[in-house]
């Protein structure tokens, strides 16, 4: 896959004119703030609002919005000039954000990268079923936050990434990290205990991109498939990939085909349709790639985790359990 350029020069200039009277921009308030950070997923900006919680003086940006591809998503001015004042940026990794290294380079930023994969064990494509993604992203699957584990490990590189930023900050964004991982903790055994009740050749998903490696691997699912077999949701299936996948889907019992809530559910749409299983799309899809906007049932990401893990459960027949009091 071909990475994506955009125009430095005019995006620089462009900046420029927004730093000369940027007092209604993303970064307008820098200037009073002791710590100005920067996150570029909808994921990890959540993640990072967990740490930071309400320490005073210390602010939280966030580049790519709800619903928006972190494939496709090209800054603009406004997003450099962020980026520009920015003390500390938090980026999720794994070659995700394809975008970064123009993107740096047309803001100046000379903080602190934080890259939130740096201890997580990166899958590659072998995750997936018959339609595994293709070597879209030469350094493995991005997707990393499916897994909740994973989301433990990510919080704890923002917060020691945060801390040797701002040590005088240290125990606040110790203490919300220490709490926001316990409520992760209790997720993550909520959900391993209802997929546990589900005998294993049951357990079966197919979803619109192949984004649900982690997920699928960490709580013993079989991925069937994807409706796009690539790490990239702007990918386009071809109609063998198609042909293939209801195949599969036919032979393997698989019962429904997961839309995702920012992707277009025209062709899940026509693969669910022809294989003669139900779609979950619309207010059903999945929170995948993004979060959802404010006030959706994906808006976090531990809302999120929690919808789309109710629903994948619901789809196997299981009534799932009460969740964890800190959750509700």
């Amino acid at each position: 896959m071909l990475t994506r350029h955009f125009a430095v020069p005019v995006l620089l200039a462009s900046a420029a004119l927004l730093l000369s009277g940027c007092a209604t921009t993303a970064a307008g308030n820098a200037s009073s703030t002791d710590l100005t950070v920067v996150a570029t997923t909808s994921q990890i900006a959540d993640f990072t609002r967990s740490v930071v919680g309400d320490t005073p003086g210390v602010s939280v940006t966030q580049l790519i919005q709800a619903n928006q591809s972190a494939h496709s998503y090209d800054p603009s001015a406004a997003d450099l000039t962020a980026l520009g004042g920015a003390d500390v940026l938090v980026i999720n990794g794994v070659g995700l954000e394809e975008w970064l290294g123009d993107a740096i380079d047309a803001s100046g930023f000379n903080g602190t990268t934080v890259d939130a994969s740096h201890d997580v064990t990166v899958l590659g494509s072998e995750v997936g079923g018959d339609h595994a993604a293709e070597a879209d992203h030469a350094n493995g699957d991005p997707h990393i936050w499916t897994d909740v584990h994973n989301a433990e490990t990510i919080v704890h590189s923002i917060e020691e990434g945060l801390v040797a930023a701002s040590a005088d900050n240290a125990a606040a964004f110790t203490a919300n990290a220490e709490a926001y991982t316990q409520k992760l903790r209790g997720l993550d055994g909520w959900i391993r205990d209802n997929v546990n009740t589900v005998p294993v050749a049951e357990r079966l998903l197919v979803s619109n991109h192949d984004a649900l490696g982690y997920y699928t691997a960490a709580y013993g699912i079989t991925y069937v498939g994807a409706v796009i077999p690539s790490f990239d949701d702007n990918a386009e299936p071809s109609a063998a990939a198609i042909d293939a996948l209801v195949a599969s889907i036919r032979a393997t019992g698989v019962t429904a085909v997961f839309s995702e809530a920012s992707l277009n559910p025209k062709t899940a749409d026509t693969i669910a349709a022809e294989a003669n299983v139900t779609v979950y799309s619309g207010d059903d899809a999945l929170y995948v790639d993004s979060l959802g906007p404010a006030g959706s049932a994906g808006d976090t990401y531990l809302k999120a985790q929690i919808h789309n893990s109710m629903l994948i459960l619901q789809s196997w027949g299981v009534t799932p359990t009460a969740l964890p009091a800190d959750l509700q």
